[in-house]
């Protein structure tokens, strides 16, 4: 408990006459010199409520002791009231400098010294208080904060889980080499990435662009509804058959919908954009929606052209793989649809390592 009175003076007299003003209300010690009253502190320092120092002593003056313990920070719980003769305005100026909390010169009143004293010990002992009160809660909120983080990347994983079963559902169904997620995953980071760099307006951001890639798995989802006579067909669809499944946009959105309540809000909302948008094109003659310009989401963006990529240097059944330039050719000419002006521009700056991930995949 802190609640004793360190009176450090040289003098005998000047400690009794302190001491038997304060004595019935506080336990009393008491030091003769600078050196004592420092070793008393380190010793006692939880317990000691407030320090009664005078400044004029041999060996050790009472400046050299607020110097140090400023330096160990003891007067961040400690205050100091001076009692000294000493009547020099710099005298008072030095000790508040030096962090004390009250000066009286002597010959003091006792009833001054009686109740400075108690207002100092009430007012940190309330401030002491208080800041153990907010220690106590700030590491309550780091344990809170750490446990929701924890919560946060086990929710994260559990998404990331939900999307990769989808999306290895896909492949399981499809012709395509089960290499296509992967690859697609691998090239809208690319194009996302560049994008975050080169045009902030999209308001992308590493976590969002983590989010978009995640979900990048799930474009083709609806091809799980989507019959195997024209999913798994070698040659080209029919008319008819080419209209249903260009369905699988809708259909994908279908299935998404229906488990929308077991994952991330954010991932949902984001796999639906993607999955929904991503065959719409920048004039607005894309599908399922029609939509132009940006009111196609940045998402689906980044994901239709870096599908569209992998589709033209990949081998299917029913055509042989473009070369990585053709590809990149076709693309920028618009001969796979109108792209945007900005997505178009970043595709041209990371032509080479979309080019040497093609070159590894297939290898």
């Amino acid at each position: 408990m802190r609640n004793k009175v360190l009176i450090v003076d040289d003098m005998e007299l000047n400690r009794e006459m302190l001491s038997a003003i304060l004595e019935e209300e506080y336990p009393i010690i008491e030091a003769d010199s600078g050196k004592k009253a420092l070793e008393l502190l380190k010793d006692q320092q939880d317990e000691i409520a407030v320090v009664l120092l005078d400044l004029i002593m041999p060996d050790m003056d009472g400046y050299a002791v607020l110097e140090i313990m400023q330096k160990q920070n003891w007067m961040e719980k400690i205050p100091v009231l001076i009692i000294s003769a000493e009547s020099k305005v710099e005298a008072e100026t030095r000790c508040f400098k030096l962090g004390i909390s009250d000066f009286i010169r002597k010959p003091f009143d006792n009833a001054t010294v009686r109740n400075r004293v108690k207002n100092m010990i009430d007012l940190f002992s309330y401030k002491n208080e208080l800041e153990e009160k907010v220690e106590k809660q700030t590491e309550t909120l780091k344990k809170q904060y750490k446990l929701l983080m924890m919560q946060a990347e086990k929710l994260k994983e559990s998404n990331t889980r939900i999307i990769d079963i989808l999306g290895t559902v896909v492949e399981c169904r499809n012709l395509e080499s089960g290499e296509h997620i992967k690859r697609v995953k691998g090239f809208t980071r690319i194009l996302a990435e560049q994008a975050m760099k080169d045009y902030p307006e999209y308001g992308l951001t590493p976590e969002k662009v983590d989010i978009i890639v995640s979900a990048s798995s799930l474009h083709d989802v609806g091809k799980i509804a989507i019959p195997d006579g024209i999913l798994l067909k070698p040659a080209r669809l029919t008319h008819d058959e080419y209209e249903y499944m260009k369905s699988h946009t809708t259909r994908g959105c279908d299935i998404l919908r229906n488990i929308k309540d077991v994952w991330d809000e954010v991932y949902s909302q984001t796999s639906y954009e993607i999955c929904r948008h991503h065959h719409e094109r920048y004039d607005g003659k894309g599908y399922p929606d029609g939509l132009e310009g940006e009111n196609i989401p940045i998402s689906a963006q980044l994901v239709g052209l870096a599908d569209v990529y992998d589709a033209l240097v990949s081998e299917r059944v029913y055509k042989s793989a473009y070369s990585e330039d053709d590809a990149f050719h076709m693309i920028v000419s618009g001969e796979c649809g109108v792209f945007s002006p900005k997505l178009l521009e970043c595709f041209r700056s990371v032509k080479k390592q979309f080019e040497a991930l093609a070159e590894e995949q297939r290898g």
